[in-house]
């Protein structure tokens, strides 16, 4: 986890000073985020209950951004965000396994409606990058420590808000953003072709975020 801090420091440092280099946008965020994980077969745990989701609680969340102008309305940067939730099972109960804190990490495109100086830019953005679940620990039944083994996974961010200028290089942003990570597949059942045989398909499981946000900017 060390490393993946020092990764992601590394990358927000190195685009901060490019952006400031060439006359962009520094964002800090905070929001809520509504989260849903995936679902399996049914699991019969030790306190007599069954299992069949594992889902991150819709919890706080923040995130920073860099962008880059390239053209007057257009801009690429990468976003950070962070959900500080916790992994719950559900089933016949609902149970808090552990703490688990939800990272994003994604390279992102944007446009930015209107003149560059208007005080009010309706914006929208799409990113692709990565979704890390890190693994959990937690107390079973026996009073025996576990730990689940962590996720990281591809997915896309989408997003969409408006931009605020009040004067100066400071102003606000507010905006929701919906990010979908590939989870698993899971078989659907069999699909047959004259020419390629026959072959199972699968239902593929996402696990969605969608986050609510407002912050500061600060325009170089």
């Amino acid at each position: 986890m060390f490393k993946k801090v020092v990764v992601v420091t590394a990358l927000l440092v190195a685009s901060a000073s490019q952006a400031m280099a060439q006359g962009a946008e520094v964002g800090v965020t905070v929001g809520w985020t509504f989260s849903d994980g995936a679902s399996g077969d049914p699991f019969l745990a030790a306190n007599g209950n069954l299992y069949d989701r594992l889902d991150p609680k819709d919890s706080f969340s923040w995130g920073l951004n860099v962008g880059v102008p390239v053209t007057p309305n257009v801009e690429v940067g990468f976003i950070f965000g962070q959900q500080m939730s916790t992994l719950i099972a559900d089933g016949t109960a609902e149970t808090e396994v552990g703490d688990m804190s939800v990272n994003t990490y994604h390279g992102y495109v944007g446009y930015n409606f209107l003149e560059s100086d208007s005080s009010i830019r309706p914006y929208l953005l799409f990113g692709l990058g990565a979704t890390n679940y890190p693994s959990v620990s937690y107390t079973n039944a026996f009073g025996q420590g576990r730990e689940l083994e962590g996720f990281t996974g591809f997915s896309t961010t989408w997003g969409a808000g408006v931009k605020g200028y009040a004067g100066g290089n400071f102003g606000f942003k507010a905006g929701i953003q919906w990010t979908p990570t590939y989870l698993k597949s899971d078989a659907a059942g069999w699909w047959c072709d004259p020419y390629w045989g026959c072959y199972v398909i699968g239902d593929a499981q996402y696990g969605n975020q969608w986050t609510f946000n407002g912050g500061l900017l600060v325009r170089f």
